[in-house]
């Protein structure tokens, strides 16, 4: 069963009804134990990093969603869920993520003369062969909105990347963990394909 953490930020029903659409049951909760034994877990998010931490924290989730991951079976971040993975946010000053991945996430320049956030479609260029994105073509649109990007310590933690004024990581991919930028619930047949095969692992 693949469970969907509501932690009170994030388009919980939009990711349930993805899975759903892909033949794959999925539950929404914040019961720590239903976080504790999922057989797979998809942490969303959108909002602010702090008050996204604070909610994890207040809700006894973020013990849970370690544990989780430790314990070697699927994990996915999506949008914010990606950024929580990290050392550390600038978002607001300087708040501790869940430090899962060596990094941090910093703020696109707003003096690149670009709009802020980053919203729409965007091509994406994958790093390796992960396996939530088999059979979805290198080049690939998918759906974005951030203000936000990850740095990721680690090279080889970079699964994909996309272009917005600066080359940024778009997707991490270390063991059981992957996390995506984008929004695959709303990146049509190529978001279900990640859900698809994310479900199958």
């Amino acid at each position: 069963m693949v469970v969907v953490v509501d932690y009170g930020m994030g388009n919980l029903r939009s990711v349930q009804k993805g899975f759903e659409k892909v033949g794959c049951p999925a539950v929404v909760s914040r019961d720590p134990e239903a976080v504790r034994t999922a057989s797979r877990l998809v942490l969303p998010g959108v909002g602010a990093f702090p008050e996204c931490m604070r909610n994890l924290g207040r809700l006894n989730l973020a013990e849970p969603v370690i544990e989780f991951i430790r314990s070697g079976r699927p994990f996915l971040g999506i949008c914010l869920g990606l950024q929580l993975l990290f050392d550390e946010s600038e978002e607001f000053g300087a708040h501790a993520g869940l430090k899962i991945i060596p990094g941090k996430v910093k703020a696109f320049d707003r003096n690149m003369g670009l709009k802020i956030p980053h919203m729409g479609w965007n091509n994406v260029s994958f790093s390796e062969d992960v396996p939530i994105f088999r059979g979805i073509e290198d080049g690939s649109f998918f759906y974005f909105v951030h203000s936000y990007y990850v740095v990721p310590d680690e090279p080889a933690d970079i699964a994909a990347e996309s272009e917005y004024g600066i080359r940024f990581t778009c997707a991490v991919a270390r063991g059981n963990v992957f996390a995506v930028q984008f929004h695959p619930e709303k990146s049509q047949e190529n978001g279900l394909k990640i859900l698809s095969n994310f479900a199958k692992l």
